[in-house]
């Protein structure tokens, strides 16, 4: 097909084609796509097409080729990662943006949405009173918030940062367990990788608050300038809770901007048994929170909130261009009335963070919390806390298990022993790949005080309590047949 003639016929009996062979693919009856990896890639390893086949074509590939060789991170086994699959109200709902509204800008119901949905994730996040903005994940959350703290501790000192670069030493404190996307927000920031002060951690990887008064203490004498403080609300590595509350009188007292990474853990404060941990998140200058982890987003949806959103405009604000500046009636004229959505661009995003171009991820959120409520998502993520949960109480009654690490949201980390295993790490390393290898239950590993961990995070929608059971045995099975062989 040498001419565009591809949007001539109806999505429809595409579309339909294309959720037959994803609702198979989410059977998960398949092998993983490695198992086959010399078969697909050699139908897909092809010279750039110099003519077209035709979208028929393209679709008849799409469902026999690629989607059977898909991703593990939907399978309710995988618990690997702090990612998963998409619900099909998120499916959904961004296949009718990138469709109907292929960015977030101009006076729409997209545009509407995106701000409504911000209100509902601030709410039912405990953060009403701060303001937010979409970006695409946790890294870019971050970047976005500490981006904030840098305008508004270089503004105390009569210095714009955004305009006119950095001028002296920084620092920003977080936690030995912090997401390494801090270090990466300080490089991109002109910080510098090394401006983060790891502060200690505690047994439970909650961050200690006398070290970190002793760092603040020290830098203040050497002329060094605080940025921020970085606690988390659920750490990637164990889902540890830092003493939010004492680390926010502490950048009160110190007068810092206190930034709160939940991309993984706020969604958690819709436990009620977890309530008490997340006391002092009011007192947060800005918090992150990833709807594409424990909330079931499709990936690329994360969000960030901040007490005023004109600190971002400021870190943020593009120079005027000429092709943008005009393409807007000026609504502050008088006599001058809005009759076209592309007479307003909406609320002005671009200038809030560091993407211009942007889908619209709030439709996203929308149709997720519409869809089930917040006594759904409640209901999701207690089901999750129960399920890591039950996995503690197993490890830490069974002869042949170990609990290293008493969990607080889903993440429970537990190991395979016996008397006879002389080296446990690199023998539940080897459990570990072949328990991967069986393609039903996946969990990842990490190091808790030095020793390895089984580390399961239950954050799937799909994630029901039975998996628990099914994990434990097969770790069992596994580990009794690598010591008697």
């Amino acid at each position: 097909m040498s001419k565009d003639h591809a949007e001539t016929g109806n999505l429809q009996p595409h579309l339909n084609k294309l959720g037959a062979a994803l609702d198979n693919y989410l059977k998960f009856e398949h092998p993983d796509a490695y198992f086959s990896i010399n078969e697909w890639q050699t139908k897909l390893d092809e010279a750039l097409p110099q003519t077209g086949v035709g979208i028929d074509e393209v679709l008849k590939i799409l469902t026999d080729t690629i989607i059977p060789n898909g991703s593990p991170v939907p399978n309710p086994g995988f618990t690997s990662f702090i990612t998963t699959g998409a619900t099909t109200a998120s499916t959904l709902a961004s296949t009718a943006s990138s469709i109907a509204s292929p960015q977030r800008y101009l006076r729409t119901a997209f545009n509407y949405v995106e701000e409504l949905s911000l209100h509902w994730l601030a709410e039912m996040c405990g953060v009403k009173h701060l303001q937010g903005i979409y970006s695409s994940g946790g890294s870019v959350a971050n970047l976005v918030a500490l981006g904030g703290a840098r305008q508004w501790a270089f503004e105390k000192q009569g210095h714009d940062p955004a305009l006119h670069g950095i001028d002296r030493a920084t620092r920003i404190y977080a936690s030995h367990e912090c997401h390494h996307t801090i270090q990466r927000s300080g490089g991109v920031l002109g910080l510098g990788r090394r401006a983060i002060k790891a502060i200690p951690c505690d047994a439970g990887g909650r961050m200690q608050t006398e070290p970190l008064v002793e760092a603040i203490e020290s830098d203040l004498r050497e002329g060094i300038l605080p940025v921020a403080i970085v606690a988390n609300a659920g750490s990637t590595n164990t889902g540890a809770i830092d003493p939010l509350s004492d680390i926010g009188k502490i950048a009160q007292q110190y007068q810092i901007w206190f930034h709160v990474d939940g991309a993984f853990g706020l969604p958690g404060i819709l436990d009620e048994r977890l309530a008490d941990h997340y006391q002092g998140i009011e007192m947060a200058d800005s918090v992150i929170v990833d709807p594409h982890k424990w909330l079931g987003a499709s990936v690329g949806v994360a969000a960030t909130f901040v007490r005023d959103r004109e600190i971002l405009n400021r870190a943020f604000t593009q120079e005027p261009a000429d092709y943008l500046e005009g393409s807007a009636v000026d609504i502050s004229e008088e006599k001058t009335k809005i009759e076209h959505s592309l007479d307003d661009f909406g609320i002005p995003y671009f200038d809030y963070g560091v993407e211009l171009s942007a889908p619209c991820r709030g439709i996203v959120v929308w149709a997720m919390i519409k869809e089930i409520g917040v006594a759904g998502m409640r209901d999701r993520i207690v089901r999750h806390n129960d399920m890591a949960y039950r996995l503690a109480d197993i490890a830490r009654d069974h002869p042949k298990l170990e609990l290293l690490d008493t969990p607080t949201l889903s993440i429970c980390c537990f190991r395979y022993r016996a008397p006879e295993i002389k080296d446990l790490d690199q023998f539940n390393q080897r459990l570990h790949r072949q328990l991967i290898r069986e393609n039903t239950y996946m969990p990842s590993t990490t190091r808790i005080n030095g020793q390895l961990a089984l580390r399961p995070c239950f954050v799937g929608a799909r994630a029901e309590m039975y998996q628990v059971d099914g994990l434990v045995e097969a770790v069992i099975r596994i580990g009794d047949n690598l010591i008697n062989n």
